[in-house]
């Protein structure tokens, strides 16, 4: 997993705004969370420790002025440097965004074909689903399928909150194993229940990472990655309208409800599993 490494540990009253804002400008991908009273500065590349806290240091002493720039360029290396630190969201939420407009514009029928769990044809104007046989990319490919604005603008930006918050804290590889598996669950949840169908969409996974964002901070809390109790509020509550068939009445359209609780069951058990990981290799870096 990717790990963070703490370069400063300071009093809660100390300032230390300028110093990230500096860092930001400079490229050094770093976070600043409290942790038992005192604020920590870490940095996710074990070879900008020694710089940063040796710019710390100068800074403090009056060696190095550090001055206040325009805000603009900040916000925009920040900006970049979350699209380079979080990758595979980013490739996710693209895919679905390139295809769900192809789809959209006109594109071949077929390419909805290739998505689907299931294999189907069109004969006498019924549809017709097939056997899967060796097909195995279709227990993923459903989530990159939108019928909607309003389906692919939710859930894109709430993979992107979520999954790119995951992403810097677990790192890209162990991401993409992350969303694969909610993906493959998520959507065997939903063919078991609901037999062959038209089904598709990202949230299934946006599910699985909520779960997995609410559960991993409580078994490691250096991951500062939870995220809000009203935001909470609002998913379970959303889940729990779509599994009483509120939202389907309202005229939002079928929805994928085991999809989206298989995607949270699971997500809650990788964040315990991930975060106990981690936990364990921090106590053994302890050890030595």
């Amino acid at each position: 997993m990717a790990d963070s490494y703490i370069v400063l540990q300071v009093p809660l009253e100390e300032d230390l705004l300028p110093l990230t804002a500096l860092l930001r400008r400079r490229g050094v991908p770093h976070r600043i969370y409290e942790e038992e009273g005192q604020q920590v500065l870490a940095v996710f590349d074990r070879q900008h420790v020694q710089p940063v806290a040796s710019l710390y240091q100068a800074w403090r002493r009056g060696q190095v002025t550090i001055e206040p720039g325009d805000p603009r360029p900040v916000a925009a290396s920040a900006s970049r440097f979350q699209w380079r630190q979080s990758p595979v969201t980013a490739l996710f939420g693209l895919v679905s965004i390139v295809l769900f407009l192809a789809l959209l514009l006109g594109a071949p029928q077929q390419w909805l074909g290739w998505l689907t769990f299931t294999p189907f044809e069109i004969r006498a104007g019924q549809l017709h689903f097939l056997p899967m046989g060796d097909q195995y990319w279709r227990l993923v490919t459903p989530i990159f399928l939108h019928f909607g604005w309003l389906h692919i603008t939710f859930n894109t930006l709430w993979l992107w909150e979520l999954g790119s918050k995951v992403e810097r804290v677990t790192g890209s590889p162990n991401t993409l194993g992350l969303l694969l598996v909610i993906a493959l669950v998520s959507n065997i949840c939903q063919y078991q229940f609901g037999g062959p169908g038209l089904f598709g969409g990202m949230s299934g996974v946006v599910y699985g990472l909520l779960g997995f964002s609410w559960v991993a901070p409580l078994v490691q809390p250096r991951w500062v990655i939870q995220p809000a109790r009203a935001i909470m509020l609002l998913m379970v509550g959303w889940l729990f309208l779509c599994l009483f068939g509120v939202v389907e009445f309202l005229g939002f359209g079928a929805i994928a409800n085991a999809a989206h609780l298989g995607g949270l069951v699971v997500g809650l058990a990788l964040g315990a599993a991930f975060g106990l990981l981690s936990r364990l290799q921090d106590s053994g870096r302890q050890g030595l």
